[in-house]
C-alpha cells in the first residue's frame, strides 16, 4: 500500500509568514489559529511551578484527572462515564488517531461535514480510510444533518461530528443531534464526536453526543475552553468494549501525556470563574466582529453559535482565498486562515477569522482592515460597472 497523500495545513503557512514579519519588527495580529491568547489559569500555572520543584515526573496517567473528567460528564451532561473509559492523550489530535484506528480498518469510509476541520480529512487519509465529505451550506447552517446521513449510499462505517464546529462555530440543535444518532444506529454507523469547543457557546450549552448515543467516542482537550493549547493535554472517552484497544494504541503510539500538564489540568477544572471570564471576552469579540464585518462587505457569514470563529464568504472579492489572506497579512499585518483548509471545493471563496485574542487586538484589526476591504470593494465594484 502506498503512503497517503496528505494536504498541507495552509494556515500554518500564513502563520509562518506572520511570525517572520513580527521578527522583522512589524506589528502582527494573529487571527489565523484557534489559539486562546490568555494562557492557562493562574492556579494551574502555580500548581505546575510547585510540581517542577517537587516531582521528578515520568510516564504517568493521573487517576485523579481521569476521575475528574468522568465527574464532568455527570455534572455537565447527566451522563455516567467510568473513569476507565477516559484515555488521557497528548491533545485532541492523538485522540482522533486513537478513535479512528480503534473503530475502522483501511478502506472504511468515514463521513464528515464540509466545511470542517482540516485534520479530519487528512487524519482519515493518513490512516488509509476513505473520507466522505458532505457539503453543508447556508441552508443547513453549515452543519451536518440526519437527512444528509440518511441519503449516503452506501452507508459509511463512520461519522465525525463537531458541535460547535470549526471553522463555522455552528452548533447542532438538540433535536437534530438526536435524529443524527438515531440514523447512525439504524445504519450501523459509528460516531466520533469532536467536543473540543464545549464550554464556548453564546446561544446555550451544546449537548454531548453521549446524551444520545452511549456507544459514541468523544474527543476533547484542554486547548480551547481551558486555554492550555501548549500544554498538549486532551482525552478520549470510549465505550467499555474499546478500553483495551484504546489503551493499547495510546501506550504504543504516544506513551502518556506530559505529567506536568496533567497536574495543571486537574487544577484547571476548578478555575471556572477565570475561564468564564475568557468566554465573556470572546463574546465581546464576537459582537464586535458581527457588528463590523458587514461594513467591510462581509455580509454572508455562518452563524457563530460557539467556538471563536467567523466563517465569511469573500466570493465577491476573490476566488483564491490563500492569495487573499496572504495579501491581507502583507498589507495590514492581520493574519487569518484561508477557506481552502476547511473546504477543498468551495473554500477558495471563504476565509476564517479567529476571535480568540484580546479585545484590543480585535479593535485594532478592524481599524486596519476597514480601509483595506473598502479598497477591495471599490475595485470589485469597478469590475462590475
Amino acid at each position: 500500500m502506498m503512503s497517503a497523500e496528505i494536504d498541507p495545513f495552509h494556515a500554518i503557512v500564513i502563520s509562518r509568514a506572520a511570525h517572520r514579519m513580527a521578527a522583522e519588527g512589524q506589528s502582527v495580529i494573529h487571527m489565523e489559529f484557534g489559539q486562546p491568547s490568555t494562557g492557562a489559569p493562574a492556579a494551574a500555572i502555580a500548581r505546575a511551578h510547585a510540581v517542577l520543584d517537587s516531582d521528578g515526573m515520568g510516564y504517568w496517567e493521573s487517576a485523579a484527572l481521569k476521575g475528574r473528567i468522568a465527574q464532568h460528564y455527570a455534572d455537565a451532561y447527566g451522563v455516567v462515564v467510568d473513569p476507565e473509559q477516559v484515555v488521557l492523550t497528548c491533545g485532541a489530535s492523538p485522540a482522533f488517531v486513537l478513535a479512528l484506528s480503534c473503530l475502522f480498518a483501511p478502506g472504511d469510509r468515514v463521513a464528515f461535514a464540509r466545511p470542517g476541520y482540516v485534520a479530519y480529512r487528512n487524519t482519515v487519509k493518513a490512516l488509509h480510510l476513505e473520507p466522505v465529505e458532505i457539503g453543508c451550506g447556508e441552508a443547513e447552517r453549515f452543519q451536518i444533518t440526519a437527512a444528509a446521513i440518511e441519503r449516503l449510499d452506501p452507508a459509511p462505517q463512520g461519522l465525525i461530528l463537531a458541535s460547535p464546529g470549526n471553522p463555522t462555530g455552528t452548533i447542532i440543535a438538540a433535536d437534530e443531534l438526536a435524529a443524527i444518532a438515531a440514523v447512525c444506529r439504524a445504519r450501523g454507523i459509528r460516531i466520533v464526536s469532536d467536543e473540543i469547543y464545549h464550554g464556548l457557546s453564546y446561544v446555550g450549552a451544546a449537548r454531548s453526543v453521549l446524551q444520545e448515543e452511549p456507544g459514541a467516542l468523544v474527543v476533547n482537550s484542554f486547548s480551547k475552553y481551558f486555554s492550555m493549547a501548549g500544554w498538549r493535554l486532551g482525552w478520549l472517552v470510549v465505550p467499555p468494549s474499546l478500553i483495551g484497544a484504546a489503551r493499547a494504541r495510546m501506550g504504543n503510539l504516544f506513551l502518556t501525556p506530559p505529567s506536568l500538564a496533567q497536574h495543571a489540568g486537574l487544577v484547571a477544572f476548578d478555575c471556572r470563574d477565570e475561564l468564564e471570564g475568557h468566554v465573556r471576552t470572546y463574546a465581546r469579540n464576537r459582537d464586535l466582529l458581527l457588528a463590523a464585518l458587514p461594513a467591510l462587505g462581509l455580509k454572508r457569514i455562518a452563524p457563530p453559535d460557539g467556538a471563536f470563529y467567523i466563517w465569511a464568504d469573500i466570493g465577491h472579492l476573490t476566488d483564491d482565498s490563500m492569495a487573499f489572506c496572504l495579501k491581507l497579512l502583507d498589507e495590514t499585518g492581520v493574519a487569518t486562515a484561508p477557506g481552502i483548509d476547511f473546504d477543498p471545493v468551495d473554500g477558495r471563496r471563504f476565509m476564517r477569522f479567529s476571535f480568540a485574542v484580546s479585545t484590543d487586538r480585535i479593535e485594532e484589526a478592524l481599524r486596519r482592515m476597514g480601509p483595506w476591504f473598502a479598497a477591495r470593494d471599490r475595485v470589485s465594484a469597478g469590475r462590475l460597472a
